[in-house]
């Protein structure tokens, strides 16, 4: 649907270093500072955070894609803009580092299927960026590290908190205290990928993992990563919880008038071998994704 016959909370906002292209029910966001490898400046920062709180605020967007232009995902934070004292004070850093941080667990907690489609260099708040989406799809050429130590800076909105929770500890210390960069194939063994491809398979690779979740259950969708992203945090009863409601919650969506969801149980529908059933079309499009 053209921007122009939205509903004006549904307009999509103008940007200056990022590229937001509406394409119906999926958002495809490009970082758009090639010369500098899409380094973060305070500007972009600010255009991705206004993006995902408009995102977070429409409900007909179901997909999310970020990439970079020029051949890179993101280089990181801009060291120009931070060596050159543009982050202010240790105050006016602090909080900055705050609004990063807010701008990360927006992302983390939108009810779309977030996408990071990668190549290149994704480095720091790069890197950053991906540990808060839910899947990330890297070119072999793809390489990546938290070399934060070696410029004096600290890792502030994801580089020692989630990579933890994504790789463990001991690997966390090992990838930020030595600031090395890795070939993608490391980040796919260590769980910070889904999928390593051919660097001209990118676009091909992130279009049909867009187009198998859109055959998706929506409702589902957004109740199971609603229970992940809360269980990983919690005990095992307090994660249960979530899985009870959430169970509930997915069953009776569609009875209660939620337009994305199924209205009757997937099985029955399956079972009719209807070609024409919505979940036999899903799970013949499911069953053998990505299972090499």
């Amino acid at each position: 649907m053209p921007a122009d016959v939205l509903a004006a909370s549904e307009t999509v906002p103008g940007f200056t270093d990022l590229i937001f292209e509406d394409l119906g029910p999926v958002a495809r966001l490009t970082l758009n500072r090639p010369n500098v490898m899409n380094a973060l400046s305070i500007r972009l920062s600010a255009d991705l955070l206004r993006a995902f709180e408009f995102l977070r605020d429409s409900e007909r967007f179901k997909v999310v894609v970020i990439q970079g232009a020029g051949g890179n995902f993101c280089a990181g934070d801009d060291l120009g803009e931070m060596g050159s004292g543009k982050w202010g004070n240790v105050n006016q850093a602090m909080r900055r580092v705050r609004l990063y941080q807010h701008m990360a667990n927006t992302l983390e907690e939108l009810d779309k299927i977030t996408i990071c489609s990668v190549d290149g260099n994704c480095v720091g708040g790069g890197l950053e960026l991906t540990m808060a989406c839910d899947f990330v799809i890297c070119t072999e050429r793809s390489r990546w590290g938290m070399p934060e130590v070696d410029w004096g800076i600290h890792p502030g909105w994801g580089g020692t908190t989630r990579l933890a929770r994504l790789i463990g500890r001991r690997m966390a210390k090992e990838i930020n205290l030595l600031g090395a960069l890795h070939p993608a194939r490391r980040g796919k063994e260590l769980g910070l990928f889904n999928r390593v491809v051919a660097n001209e398979d990118l676009g091909a690779e992130t279009q049909a993992l867009v187009e198998l979740l859109l055959g998706k259950n929506q409702q589902g969708l957004r109740q199971l990563k609603f229970s992940l992203n809360r269980n990983v945090e919690a005990d095992l009863y307090t994660a249960q919880g979530f899985e009870v409601l959430g169970g509930v919650v997915t069953a009776l969506a569609g009875r209660n008038g939620v337009e994305d969801a199924d209205n009757v149980h997937g099985w029955a529908t399956y079972a009719s071998r209807d070609p024409s059933s919505p979940t036999r079309r899903r799970r013949e499009l499911a069953k053998d994704f990505w299972v090499d």
